[in-house]
């Protein structure tokens, strides 16, 4: 993809917080069309308000949201999912459902033509979950519940996936198993924005943002971040 490309997504001096707590401060981010963006953070460094800010949950004090080049700033969470654009929060799933009808809802709610279609799709993608698909989400293991999160977020083909913290509560193992999932997603024409603190999720990604008390203190290549040892040293202990 070429750096210029027009981007997808884009978030420019963004403020956002809850009552008088300002939580972000001036953050802008872009994700081009079909990329994977890394948006790496501590806890409270402000992801998660960042990433509720662009999906409509959090109202953006200031700045602005463009999606595919429409201001969707002051627009209602649910017609920016109608524009192509979902979110997988930490949850991600209703445990008191079963599989297919998470799978369903998720299709449904953003008006996909034929949801039996793309559930077939799904299942082919996580064959696990066809296995179970008369299951209870409650019943599910953590990472089958994460391969879920994902199915039902994909259910209504959207241009980019918002994602907040998929290894949350998962083992390392499970978390290869999660990267090994997105890895398989790229170059399908997805554009993935990841908030994250684990790090092995820099495999996946074209770009990283790091976010440290409400505020973008690096963004750049993988390359770029990699070759930034005070940055390593600073922000994730590396040497």
């Amino acid at each position: 993809m070429p750096p210029d490309a027009m981007p997808l997504l884009n978030a420019a001096s963004i403020e956002a917080g809850y009552g008088t707590m300002q939580v972000l401060w001036g953050v802008d981010l872009d994700v081009r069309p079909g990329e994977t963006v890394l948006l790496l953070g501590a806890n409270g460094a402000g992801k998660t308000t960042f990433l509720k800010s662009l999906v409509g949950l959090v109202d953006a004090r200031r700045g602005s949201i463009e999606l595919a080049g429409e201001d969707i700033t002051r627009m209602r969470s649910s017609d920016r999912m109608r524009r192509g654009m979902t979110y997988m929060s930490e949850l991600a799933v209703f445990p008191d459902l079963t599989i297919e009808e998470n799978i369903r809802i998720g299709a449904q709610a953003l008006g996909h033509a034929d949801p039996g279609r793309r559930m077939e799709e799904l299942y082919q993608l996580f064959p696990v979950l066809r296995d179970k698909r008369r299951a209870l989400a409650a019943s599910l293991s953590g990472g089958q519940r994460k391969m879920l999160g994902i199915a039902k977020a994909l259910s209504a083909e959207p241009k980019l996936l918002v994602m907040d913290e998929p290894s949350a509560g998962l083992s390392p193992l499970l978390v290869k198993e999660v990267i090994r999932v997105l890895s398989s997603l790229q170059g399908r024409g997805l554009a993935l924005l990841i908030a994250e603190q684990n790090i092995s999720f820099l495999e996946v990604a074209t770009r990283v943002f790091v976010l440290e008390g409400g505020r973008i203190r690096f963004s750049g290549t993988v390359a770029e971040m990699s070759g930034n040892e005070a940055l390593h040293r600073a922000y994730f202990g590396l040497k």
